[in-house]
């Protein structure tokens, strides 16, 4: 088998109005992620960290945010979308880890939430995902709490 690496990395500003969904949960906060689908950065993460072990290109190539179908979308269902690309191609997902920089709220009681959600939609057992949170130690965008960043890595096989 001839294994493959891909990384990915999103970051949206908060705005007032907004869900918050991280992970594919909607997390009770004041303000949520400014985004065309629900912004959900984690899952934006992993959909080009797998896009990119494939070489496919990344999240904006397949739905880009001048298409009104991918108004206000679901992120975690443009992750089985992918996930099924994925497999297509021939590949199987060997695991995918996911870091959640954010200065509020406390994520931990969510993480494992995202877990099976990532887990489910990427087609792979809760032991193939890792999700960790982060703050950004008071520094830059993410530190003042204006905005949620995170990075991930996938591991896909042929």
């Amino acid at each position: 088998m001839k294994p493959r690496i891909g990384h990915g990395y999103d970051i949206h500003r908060l705005k007032s109005g907004r869900k918050l969904v991280l992970g594919g949960v909607e997390i009770p906060f004041e303000t949520g992620l400014d985004g065309h689908s629900d912004a959900d950065v984690a899952v934006h993460a992993v959909i080009d960290a797998l896009l990119g072990a494939a070489s496919l290109g990344d999240i904006g190539t397949h739905f880009p945010d001048d298409d009104p179908a991918c108004r206000d979308a679901e992120s975690i269902g443009l992750l089985e979308v992918v996930s099924k690309m994925i497999a297509d191609r021939g590949y199987t997902i060997g695991n995918i880890d996911v870091t959640i920089i954010a200065e509020r709220p406390q994520l931990g009681p969510f993480i494992e939430k995202m877990r099976n959600n990532i887990a489910r939609a990427a087609g792979v057992t809760l032991d193939d995902v890792s999700v960790k949170a982060t703050t950004g130690e008071q520094l830059d965008s993410v530190g003042r709490g204006e905005a949620i960043a995170a990075n991930a890595v996938a591991l896909i096989l042929k």
